[in-house]
């Protein structure tokens, strides 16, 4: 029954459909070798969904690398990037110092005369203090503004040494007080700017 290809010279015997053998498997010996298969399909499947776990998170193998490569590249790298690293430090520290100055709305040389929690109250007395020195030396200045000058510069003295005591208190007093401060802080200013002649 094998009959040879004409082109490649092989037994074709393999490619015919098998006849039926007088051996052939009984029902329970198909099933067992069906539960076999089932069984290694599922392991398997098994394998496949860990593999797909492992591969998406970090393993504790995949950690193990990454701390050998860290090992030898952070001491080979770390002194070249050391430079650019300080320097990008002080560039944001830079741009940090004068947000906050524009912040409480002074010069970035005087900023640390006006850090803590009050700074920005401070920074307003200061610039309270130079309007009524201002005030002062104004060419049409009159016995009542002097003696406002007067009386305003002992209040922001008390208002300074206000915001400095408020420093040391908890939190919900200390905003209390600057409140307080603040409010004092914005009469004593209008008057100040209407006697200027600004407002």
């Amino acid at each position: 029954m094998a009959s040879t290809s004409r082109n490649t010279g092989h037994d074709d015997t393999l490619s015919e459909s098998p006849e039926p053998s007088v051996f052939s498997e009984s029902p329970e010996v198909s099933s067992a070798k069906s539960k076999k298969a089932a069984k290694k399909d599922r392991k398997a499947a098994k394998k496949a969904a860990k593999s797909d776990e492992h591969d998406s998170g970090l393993t504790p193998q995949k950690a193990k690398n990454a701390v050998k490569v860290a090992k030898i590249v952070i001491p080979a790298v770390g002194p070249a990037l050391a430079p650019l690293a300080v320097r990008a430090a002080g560039t944001v520290r830079e741009a940090y110092d004068r947000y906050q100055a524009r912040k409480i709305g002074v010069p970035v040389e005087q900023l640390s005369e006006y850090s803590g929690h009050g700074g920005g109250l401070l920074a307003r007395i200061a610039g309270a203090a130079d309007g009524l020195t201002e005030l002062r030396r104004a060419p049409q200045v009159t016995n009542d503004d002097v003696s406002f000058a007067q009386h305003a510069q002992g209040t922001l003295e008390q208002l300074t040494a206000s915001v400095r005591a408020a420093e040391h208190m908890p939190s919900t007093r200390r905003k209390a007080a600057h409140k307080a401060i603040a409010s004092e802080l914005d009469g004593l200013e209008s008057e100040l700017l209407r006697r200027l002649g600004v407002a």
